[in-house]
């Protein structure tokens, strides 16, 4: 009895054998089912992921590394500082900081003059600059032009009523003459010359493309074929500041007639630095653009000369004393002289 119940447990645990075997057989069949299938959405899911960000950055069809995800976003922030400079860019145009003739560097520039001359006029001295057209200033201003490649004109503002007899006086005399260079946005007056100056020589290059550009008085005479001959000595200085240096005191005196409300600026030995006189003084090309492409930064002073030699007295400039600019008295060579 006890050998068949022996029997028969061995028998039963046979039987149950199989079947125990089986569902390990099929709980290991699913269990590498489920974990073959998450591989499997793993691999799925990075290729999903490898192509969006592909599909993003524009980049090719392999796997990126983290290396090359870093240099990704650094392009894009390297984008986003270009495009935050070519909106400064925009900006500095529109400020006049960028000069209009450098957005089109492919065409290929004309000649032109040598020396564009600002005589700086004012309203009632007609008679003065009728002394000029006679004396140096030639009335055929197209031929004086294309034979010497000089262009001369007379710099005025406008007035502070706007279309008054005065701007309808000066726009009578140009009607007939055609040798002013008018300012439309600016307003004459003897305490804004050093804006007014500033202006001139900005609108000048942006005007011509000359060689150099001069600033002369009303009262002053010129010899163009001297002025012509001294200039082109200096033709290899690309950045010269040519005229009658001097220096001077700085007035801090209210009321005086050279008082300079700035006057502290200059140290206590008040004292200008060297510029050129106002009467006759010529600046390169290369100088008139920086006014042009810098009009909105550099500071005027209470006087025009004063104000220009300031622009220069920190730049690679090459100053020129040149006796012959001094227009005090007319001397052998001498290029001007005063009224």
């Amino acid at each position: 009895m006890q050998s068949r119940g022996s029997n028969a447990r061995f028998s039963a645990m046979g039987m149950r054998s199989p079947i125990s075997s089986l569902m390990l057989a099929m709980f290991a069949a699913m269990a590498s089912l489920y974990v073959a299938g998450r591989l499997w959405q793993d691999a799925q899911n990075r290729v999903y992921f490898t192509k969006e960000l592909d599909r993003i950055t524009g980049q090719g069809h392999s796997a990126i590394s983290v290396a090359d995800t870093l240099k990704i976003i650094e392009c894009r922030e390297q984008r986003k500082k270009l495009s935050a400079l070519e909106m400064e860019l925009t900006a500095a145009r529109q400020e006049g900081f960028i000069s209009k003739q450098s957005s089109d560097m492919s065409k290929t520039p004309e000649k032109g003059p040598v020396i564009v001359i600002g005589i700086f006029t004012s309203f009632g001295r007609k008679n003065d600059r009728d002394a000029i057209r006679k004396a140096w200033m030639s009335t055929a201003l197209k031929k004086m032009e294309e034979k010497k490649g000089i262009v001369a004109r007379f710099v005025i503002g406008r007035s502070a009523n706007r279309g008054d007899s005065l701007d309808r006086s000066i726009d009578s005399e140009n009607s007939q003459t055609n040798d002013f260079f008018i300012l439309e946005n600016h307003v004459e007056a003897p305490e804004e010359l050093s804006k007014k100056t500033k202006l001139f020589f900005a609108h000048a290059a942006d005007s011509w493309t000359a060689d150099y550009y001069a600033k002369v008085n009303d009262n002053v005479f010129v010899n163009l074929d001297s002025l012509g001959n001294t200039l082109a000595s200096y033709l290899s200085d690309p950045r010269v500041y040519i005229g009658c240096m001097k220096s001077g005191e700085v007035f801090s005196e209210q009321g005086h007639k050279w008082y300079e409300p700035d006057w502290w600026k200059f140290g206590d030995g008040k004292t200008y630095f060297r510029h050129a006189s106002t009467e006759l003084f010529v600046i390169s090309q290369a100088l008139a653009r920086y006014i042009s492409i810098n009009r909105s930064l550099l500071r005027t002073y209470a006087h025009d000369d004063v104000s220009v030699g300031s622009w220069f007295i920190g730049a690679d400039v090459k100053h020129v004393d040149d006796r012959k600019f001094c227009c005090s008295s007319w001397s052998s060579g001498a290029i001007c002289s005063g009224v």
